[in-house]
């Protein structure tokens, strides 16, 4: 009788175990508390622009929006690449995971020349931090989401590495989860970025 009891016991614990949060927690708590900072600057951004509607009605239309259009497309396809390597991973497939990895990779190279050109071109249209608060607010939210691309590249080519060296199989890869879950992090931030500076006048 106990034996049938603690069967199904044994299974809902199997289950739950299988369904179990990816990466662990000190990696949520840093996506947290990454994501908060973003939070209050977007709050900000808010209050200032109800307080400079005509400023904020005519930022987005002085920036590159195709610069901006392009480097959303280009995250989007990374967290597609990452999810991937990670699929790999759970399939014991090590190899084609660092090819995904390594497509993430040159992805996030690719963001940043177009956010360095981005800058060039709006030095040469006249415009910087100090043209108005639309463009302070612009330079610090992108330029501090574009620190955490580098972040989130340097943690990518760390799971790269211990992938390479054999640190990760289908049963044990937390850390390769922990650099995925990041890296959808910071795309995730720039998907609101993009409409809140790019796009709304």
């Amino acid at each position: 009788m106990l034996s049938l009891v603690a069967s199904p016991l044994a299974l809902a614990a199997a289950e739950n175990a299988s369904r179990r949060a990816p990466a662990n927690i000190a990696v949520w708590i840093l996506v947290w508390a990454e994501l908060t900072e973003f939070a209050l600057f977007f709050l900000v951004l808010l209050v200032v622009r109800a307080h400079n509607p005509d400023v904020f009605a005519a930022g987005p239309g002085q920036l590159n929006t195709l610069a901006g259009l392009v480097n959303t497309l280009l995250l989007l396809t990374s967290s597609f690449c990452v999810a991937r390597g990670v699929a790999a991973m759970q399939q014991g497939r090590a190899r084609r995971c660092l090819h995904w990895l390594g497509g993430t990779l040159l992805i996030g190279a690719a963001y940043l020349g177009v956010k360095g050109w981005e800058y060039q071109w709006n030095a040469a249209a006249g415009f910087d931090s100090r043209t108005n608060v639309f463009f302070t607010l612009y330079y610090y939210l992108t330029f501090n989401h574009l620190l955490h691309v580098l972040v989130g590249m340097c943690t990518i080519g760390w799971a790269m590495a211990r992938t390479h060296w054999g640190h990760f199989n289908a049963r044990e890869h937390e850390g390769l989860e922990g650099a995925a879950c990041y890296w959808h992090m910071i795309d995730l931030v720039w998907i609101l970025i993009f409409p809140l500076l790019y796009v709304l006048r």
